[in-house]
């Protein structure tokens, strides 16, 4: 049972509080900002009685510092705004700084896109409207100034790193579009995220930028100072078939196999089919085709599957797969439990439905450097989760830049390829009757 729940379980004087307060407020988001405050408050509150060696009030030959009051902070966030009180102390500081800012940064990023779409010529009443869909309360121009500046800082340290300190055995490459105004003009832009697995086997994020939708010139200078500043030994590199970015990182990282990734691929597949049949079994033959635990079957059945679906009459979908093969089927030469990571970016993914969530409320960014600030930070909060677990070992992450051995010719792989061959045609011939019955 989770800590919250057996704490209101156990003690049916929080619970009652809690009614209480929640009646007492005019909606969620209110709620939510009362009670976050309140355990933010009783969580630098114990941290600030475990400085002294006391509890506050209390008298005990363990104390080894005393209460000074506490400082009022407000804390901008997107549920509105927190109202912390800070323990001060008679000797030393108690100050939470790197968590506030931690827990601020998004949000603050959105404060500061505000004030500068206000100074970009956004009318008032617009973006009180927008400020408050945000949960965010009126800011002056000079604390926006003072956040957008703290956050400014944080993404060009970020788009600074030094990436040759260690190996990246994969490399991510992701695009989400929104409009912002470019020269007097609203235009839609391409926000452009790099994502590298490092050697010890977690992520690292190694880049944002925002480049205009699809030529490849601009592609290519977002991914350029990214090599500028050490990547290599990259093994594959994984992206969306974006046209200037696919052609961007076979020039930044000549050389380097590119993987498509099949979640995207799939969906793909669904909307070139032209009949809700012709839907549902390009959908199952593109998981037969890509999301298969034997290299041999996988292989096996993607021509069948392109077969299958062009006698179907989804000629259209039939067509899409058989260009799409190769790229797509990149992660069976890695090692086996690289596969469902190389294949998708799932962190990724809700990095950008995070930006998409803020777009939503946002409409237009004032310029391309609010843009990148808001990606920014929410690729930070996205990193900032990351470090807590590994996508692989070491050892593991060490085995994408093994050579593996060659099959001995002793006639066992032809007879495995046969038996795969034959599986894959019993298979794909039961899913093409299947719904043959159903269409």
């Amino acid at each position: 049972m989770p800590a919250m729940e057996s704490v209101l379980q156990g003690d049916p004087e929080a619970g009652e509080a809690l009614v209480a307060l929640m009646s007492e407020r005019d909606g969620l988001r209110e709620f939510g900002a009362r009670v976050l405050a309140l355990a933010a408050n009783s969580l630098m509150s114990a941290e600030a009685d475990a400085m002294c060696g006391a509890s506050l009030g209390e008298r005990s030959d363990a104390r080894v510092n005393s209460r000074n009051g506490c400082r009022p902070r407000s804390l901008k966030a997107s549920v509105g705004d927190l109202e912390l009180e800070i323990p001060k102390l008679r000797h030393g500081t108690c100050c939470p700084e790197p968590i506030l800012e931690r827990w601020g940064r998004v949000d603050a990023s959105l404060a500061a896109l505000v004030v500068e779409a206000h100074a970009n010529g956004a009318s008032t009443r617009d973006m009180s409207l927008l400020a408050q869909s945000l949960g965010a309360s009126a800011m002056s121009s000079s604390e926006a100034s003072r956040l957008a500046a703290s956050l400014d800082a944080q993404v060009a340290e970020l788009r600074s790193r030094d990436l040759g300190d260690r190996r990246r055995c994969c490399l991510w490459v992701g695009a989400t579009y929104a409009r912002c105004r470019v020269e007097g003009r609203s235009v839609l832009q391409a926000a452009v995220t790099a994502i590298a697995l490092d050697e010890d086997g977690r992520k690292r994020l190694v880049g944002p930028d925002c480049v205009d939708a699809e030529p490849c010139d601009d592609g290519l200078a977002s991914l350029a100072p990214v090599k500028a500043r050490g990547l290599s030994c990259l093994v594959p590199c994984a992206s969306d078939d974006h046209r200037g970015l696919v052609r961007a990182l076979s020039e930044a990282f000549q050389g380097v196999a590119w993987q498509r990734r099949t979640a995207h691929l799939q969906r793909s597949l669904s909307r070139a089919a032209r009949r809700r049949a012709g839907e549902a079994l390009a959908r199952e033959l593109a998981k037969a085709a890509f999301a298969q635990a034997d290299a041999l079957f996988a292989r096996a059945v993607c021509p069948l599957a392109c077969e299958a679906m062009g006698e179907a009459g989804e000629d259209a979908a039939a067509e899409l797969m058989e260009g799409a093969r190769e790229g797509a089927q990149q992660h069976l030469s890695l090692p086996r439990e690289h596969w469902r990571y190389v294949r998708a970016n799932d962190a990724q993914e809700r990095a950008n439905r995070e930006v998409k969530r803020r777009y939503r409320s946002v409409q237009s960014f004032p310029s391309r450097a609010s843009l990148v600030r808001l990606v920014g930070a929410v690729m930070l909060e996205e990193e900032g989760a990351w470090g807590h677990h590994r996508v692989l070992s070491p050892e593991s992450a060490a085995r994408a830049w093994e050579r593996p051995e060659p099959p001995a010719p002793d006639g066992s792989l032809a007879r495995a390829i046969a038996e795969a061959e034959q599986r894959a045609r019993e298979i794909v011939g039961s899913m093409v009757d299947r719904h043959a019955a159903k269409g």
